[in-house]
């Protein structure tokens, strides 16, 4: 996987952290939500950071790759 790749990936999970963090922090402090609204929402928030944390993983492993791939390259060369 390229940097740049890794790149996108990992801004995307933390853009997704941001926004669920600041959404939740809000609803909390908001007394107009329903309860129902509330966990409702609190599960789409845990989903969604849970792909947030596989999307970071997905990009740290395919660096990994990335560089074992580029050093097993040079030692065959």
């Amino acid at each position: 996987m390229s940097k740049r790749d890794a790149l996108v990936l990992r801004v995307a999970a933390g853009w997704t952290v941001f926004v669920w963090a600041t959404f939740i922090r809000n609803m909390i402090r908001s007394d107009t939500q329903s309860t129902g609204f509330k966990v409702v929402h609190s599960v789409i928030a845990v989903v969604s950071l849970g792909f947030a944390v596989a999307l970071w993983m997905i990009a740290g492993r395919g660096r990994k790759q990335a560089g074992v791939e580029v050093d097993q390259g040079a030692a065959a060369g």
